[in-house]
């Protein structure tokens, strides 16, 4: 039976929401964090395994550096304080994608800790998101549950376990309690998670690919009376991997928990987990406190020592980060926050970028992949990105139009061709005949015989009625196939009437 909900209006001015995340952003490093079994997608199950990485008796964990130096990056990216000593703990609990019956995380001694994130949301408002930890620590495996509805454990007659992803790195990123975000609350964990992918992508550390698994996020909400209450007892939604789940969930636990408060409930503090088929959460189990897992440093690894002098050779290697590069690109292309929200919704960025890269205008470029290649996109249930048409194809098609070779409906045409698979926008060209019809004399011809077909719109020609235009231009375009120059045969029609 389906839970009542409280309307969210009502929800969020009743009580104060408090909300926390906890981001496991999977890192791209060659091999796994303790050993060099081979990191990647989609191989074959089992196949991607050490004694190690298995749990084997007297295998030992070698710590993966390039991790570490990954992990450092993002330490600096969100401002965090760096620990010169960090060391590594063994949380203890059984589940069958677990083969050592522990994880090997960081518990009291991260690497990371105390740091912030401001985070611009989509009218241009600034929150800060405070930041407990970012630490390091290893994957368990994959369960998949079979003969149960959606791949669910519930109503499954047996589960089959892969072990390709245990071992894999990870950082946790923890939040705070988030604080002061009212209404705004499930906006502000969509944005903030939508920032921790954009900056792990462009320190190149991790694919942040959350449809493969590459960064999920546990999402925590607790409602109070007001804010100067103590905090609630919070749910604890684990592993939502999209953007959209991530902010259907808090607004979801949100109107949950404030229809059992409303009532005289308690809420039961547990892990959940999100319906993407329902838009709904539903109880998972009892949520362990930190005592339950019983943490305590692993024997097998020594304490990391980071170094000043190693801190500094990272902070060199750091890129520009994104809300950085945004506002400069911003500025460099002209665009006003609505056009560069536009671009950034449609996760198009680093689209315009290369295209501008291979000499588009930014406005030409922002015209094809917002324009006709989003709709293709949206048709098809695709990424841009997964589109078969490069940056590179786009700026050739506008150099096309803008030396005059193609009009847009000639442009349009080119693109579906390449979309279709037929080559470059110059082989598509050169297979159809796309050319603007550039004689003189058969543009002239064409229009004479629109006008001599048309004598009430020259009257409003003559007049200095423009509107009609249309109408003498559409048929020369027909009268040349879509091949005519729009430009130019307005000249010539305003030089004949006049």
């Amino acid at each position: 039976m389906a839970e009542k909900l409280m309307k969210y209006a009502d929800a969020v001015k009743k009580f104060d929401p408090v909300i926390g995340l906890e981001t496991h952003v999977e890192l791209s490093t060659t091999t796994k964090l303790f050993c060099p079994a081979e990191v990647s997608f989609g191989g074959e199950p089992n196949s991607q395994l050490t004694p190690v990485s298995l749990g084997l008796p007297g295998s030992l964990p070698v710590l993966n550096k390039t991790a570490v130096d990954y992990a450092i990056k993002l330490g600096l990216a969100l401002h965090c304080e760096i620990a010169e000593w960090s060391q590594f703990s063994r949380k203890n609990y059984f589940y069958p994608d677990m083969p050592r019956d522990y994880q090997i995380s960081q518990y009291d001694k991260p690497t990371n800790g105390n740091g912030y994130l401001d985070v611009e949301l989509e009218d241009g408002t600034v929150f800060r998101v405070p930041i407990e930890r970012a630490h390091i620590e290893d994957d368990a495996g994959k369960n998949t549950h079979v003969g149960g509805a959606d791949g669910r454990i519930e109503g499954a007659d047996h589960s089959l376990v892969d072990y390709n992803r245990a071992g894999v790195p990870l950082i946790e990123i923890v939040t705070k309690p988030i604080e002061g975000a009212g209404e705004r609350a499930p906006e502000i964990a969509g944005a903030y998670v939508r920032a921790i992918r954009d900056i792990v992508r462009a320190l190149n550390i991790s694919h942040a690919r959350m449809e493969q698994g590459n960064m999920r996020a546990d999402v925590n909400v607790s409602l109070r009376n007001s804010p100067s209450d103590p905090f609630g007892t919070r749910s604890e939604t684990k592993n939502v991997n999209s953007f959209r789940g991530i902010e259907k969930t808090v607004q979801y636990e949100i109107r949950r928990q404030a229809q059992i408060l409303s009532e005289g409930g308690e809420i039961l503090q547990e892990t959940r987990h999100w319906d993407e088929a329902s838009q709904t959460t539903a109880g998972g189990r009892v949520k362990s406190d930190a005592d339950d897992y019983r943490y305590f440093p692993d024997p097998d690894l020594v304490m990391l020592h980071i170094t000043k002098e190693h801190i500094e050779e990272m902070r060199a290697q750091m890129p520009e980060m994104p809300r950085e590069r945004r506002n400069r690109l911003k500025g460099e292309w002209g665009f006003n926050d609505l056009e560069m929200r536009d671009v950034l919704n449609a996760d198009a960025l680093d689209l315009l970028e290369e295209t501008v890269k291979a000499g588009a205008t930014a406005a030409g470029a922002k015209k094809w992949w917002l324009g006709e290649l989003s709709r293709e996109a949206n048709a098809k249930g695709a990424s841009l990105e997964e589109l078969p048409i490069t940056p590179s194809d786009v700026a050739e098609v506008e150099k096309l139009i803008a030396d005059g070779k193609l009009n847009d409906k000639l442009a349009k045409q080119t693109v579906v061709g390449v979309l279709a698979g037929e080559g470059t926008p110059a082989e598509v060209v050169k297979k159809h005949g796309f050319q603007v019809v550039s004689d003189d004399g058969a543009l002239e011809k064409a229009v004479d015989e629109a006008l001599a077909a048309n004598p009430d719109i020259v009257e409003k020609l003559k007049s200095g009625n423009m509107k009609p235009m249309g109408a003498i231009i559409g048929a020369v375009m027909r009268a040349t196939r879509g091949q005519a120059d729009a430009k130019a045969v307005t000249k010539i029609v305003m030089g004949k009437i006049k």
